[in-house]
């Protein structure tokens, strides 16, 4: 069991003793120093906030304890409902509210779960921000009001609907070309909220053959709900034996996109971003950012276009602030997750899938074919389980000793460029652990990085 506080919200197991997992006394008090910190940030009366969830068994509960806590502070709430946490994003700014709450642990499994947080921008709060939220809970800094002053509650089931309609109202989205190409489109959408949406959105784009897999939002996951290949065999059957020109793979918040090609292989997580990137550029070229831990296949699309790349830390808050300080046109991570700041500063899958069909529409090839076109790189993913008592700087120190010589780049734990291609360690956000990431021109290349680094590692 585990409860893990960082910026970005809380994320933990449900049950257990306060403090320790995600329990209801921890949920009341992080949504309370949430709400402590809007009041503080905009000093008006009359605020409100977003809340909506995905379909994990515990949304229900979770969602009623953060509810009543904002209320109980004086602040109004709309409650979305299971909403994908782009669509609660876009909900923050439709509305001009004052910030938002997703709940939703993303692609952890399903005992457990999550409070993402959001400013009136709808994007992530920033490190300070984050730090003074942690701060007001630690410290309970927080006062409820009297029943007078009690906070409303709108329930408001339309933003799926907006959201579609603003990704179809794009300019690089097309859905004549769409329609004309007549795809046969296979889905997973893991038991959760896109299974309501995804089908919603290809019948929009005109596509009418959807192969449906785990569409029922019930919370059961079927399998891992991290959209890696090792998760993915049911998908990749259905795409084979329906005869699919693809399929599309979301995690439960839908923020993330994995593509499958109609031969059943895997497109490839962070080719994503790669192939987007190719037709945003190819139509408005511009600079691009991905976190760095994302393939370079991105930075050698972009310098094809003649524009430049930029690298950022991992965390989206991250590479959207470097997105807005290069004004890039496109940016996002290697994980699936596409920023596309036409629509807003967002890991979005739904205008992922819209620009890729109109990519791949325009493209008139197979999906298979239009993967083949990029450069080809190698990722090794890799994780160790990190001790409580683990000293993460020692470990950075050791494994810098060993590769003395090679580029280092230490904004977010420690990357190394290397002659064969580049590694990483970090600690994660979201888990007890550290990742090893390691990307060569060939599996062997990026797995003998990782590997040497877990070797480091383990000796301490």
């Amino acid at each position: 069991m585990a409860l893990i506080k960082s910026i970005s919200g809380i994320r933990g197991t449900i049950g257990g003793k306060p403090g320790e997992c995600l329990s209801p006394v921890d949920i009341v008090k992080f949504a309370a120093a949430f709400g402590t910190w809007v009041q503080r940030r905009h000093n008006k009366s009359g605020l409100s906030v977003i809340v909506g969830r995905d379909a994990r068994k515990s949304g229900s509960m979770v969602n009623s304890l953060v509810i009543t806590t904002l209320r109980s502070l004086g602040i109004s709430v709309t409650d979305l409902g299971m909403a994908t946490t782009p669509t609660v994003e876009l909900a923050v700014t439709g509305t001009h509210a004052d910030g938002g709450i997703i709940i939703t642990a993303s692609h952890n499994p399903a005992e457990w779960n999550a409070l993402k947080l959001l400013n009136e921008k709808g994007e992530f709060l920033s490190s300070d921000d984050g730090m003074k939220v942690l701060d007001l809970a630690a410290n309970e800094d927080f006062i409820f009001v009297s029943n007078d002053f009690t906070g409303s509650l709108v329930n408001d089931d339309t933003w799926g609907k907006k959201h579609i309609d603003m990704v179809l109202a794009l300019n690089l989205v097309d859905v004549n070309a769409i329609k004309a190409a007549g795809f046969k489109v296979a889905i997973d959408c893991i038991n959760s909220v896109g299974g309501i949406i995804l089908p919603q959105l290809l019948k929009a784009l005109g596509v009418n053959e959807i192969l449906e897999l785990n569409t029922t939002p019930d919370g059961n996951f079927t399998h891992n709900p991290e959209p890696l290949p090792e998760n993915l065999k049911g998908i990749s059957e259905l795409v084979i034996k329906g005869k699919a020109d693809l399929g599309f793979v979301v995690d439960p918040d839908v923020d993330r996109l994995a593509i499958v090609c109609e031969d059943g292989t895997m497109f490839g997580e962070e080719y994503t971003l790669v192939s987007i990137s190719d037709y945003i550029l190819k139509n408005t070229p511009g600079n691009t950012v991905s976190n760095l831990s994302s393939t370079k296949a991105l930075r050698d699309i972009t310098v094809k276009y003649g524009c430049t790349h930029f690298a950022s830390a991992v965390g989206e808050v991250n590479v959207v602030e470097e997105m807005k300080i290069r004004n890039a046109v496109i940016g996002g991570e290697g994980n699936g997750g596409v920023i596309y700041p036409e629509l807003h500063y967002g890991r979005d899958a739904l205008v992922g899938i819209a620009l890729f069909l109109s990519h791949l529409a325009k493209s008139k090839m197979k999906c298979s074919s239009l993967r083949s076109i990029y450069p080809r790189y190698i990722i090794a993913k890799k994780k160790l389980t990190l001790s409580p008592d683990a000293d993460f700087s020692g470990i950075v120190d050791a494994v810098k000793h060993h590769f003395q010589g090679n580029l280092f780049d230490e904004r977010d734990g420690l990357w190394i460029g290397h002659q064969n291609g580049w590694v990483q360690v970090r600690r994660s956000n979201t888990e007890p652990i550290i990742r090893i990431y390691a990307e060569g021109r060939t599996i062997s290349e990026a797995d003998d990085l990782a590997d040497t680094v877990i070797s480091i590692v383990k000796k301490l």
